[in-house]
């Protein structure tokens, strides 16, 4: 049986699914954009690993155990070990620029009033599917301008992209 925040592709749609497991603290549905966005990216690549070892990983590259949103400097350990390949690029022009000519990657925005991470991987028409954005846009698809005009609307933007 399939669990209902996958995609029938194996990508993780929506957290609000994944109550079951813990991170930093706290149940994954409620913190656990940062997993999330990392479990997909792997997947894409091919290099599935259980999201309860995703967790415990990022959750270990933490300078300090408290619950709170995955840290840019966890993200870029753990991305760094596991995707060397995958390029930091700040600023939102930047990353938009850079995204746009990727293959997949994942941003950190600020949706709202709260840190963010969401993947994204190009489709074959040329336009991108994001995963776990927002209510309602759990898997969507959208040009890069679109997400850009549509959510990466003020504060610090990075994307670690393939």
């Amino acid at each position: 049986m399939q669990h209902l925040g996958l995609t029938a592709d194996g990508f993780i749609a929506d957290q609000d699914f994944f109550t079951e497991f813990r991170y930093r603290g706290m149940p994954l549905s409620w913190n656990g954009c940062g997993p999330v966005a990392v479990y997909n990216l792997r997947h894409f690549l091919g290099q599935d690993a259980p999201l309860s070892q995703i967790c415990a990983e990022l959750e270990s590259l933490h300078r300090v155990n408290m619950p709170g949103p995955t840290s840019m400097r966890a993200l870029r350990l753990y991305l760094t070990k596991y995707l060397p390949q995958a390029r930091e690029t700040t600023g939102r022009e930047d990353a938009l620029r850079a995204a746009a000519v990727s293959a997949a990657g994942v941003f950190r925005y600020w949706e709202g009033r709260e840190p963010h991470f969401v993947m994204y991987m190009r489709c074959p028409e040329g336009d991108f599917r994001f995963f776990n954005v927002a209510d309602g846009l759990e898997d969507c698809r959208m040009t890069m301008a679109q997400f850009g005009a549509e959510h990466l609307l003020g504060g610090y933007v990075a994307l670690f992209c393939l």
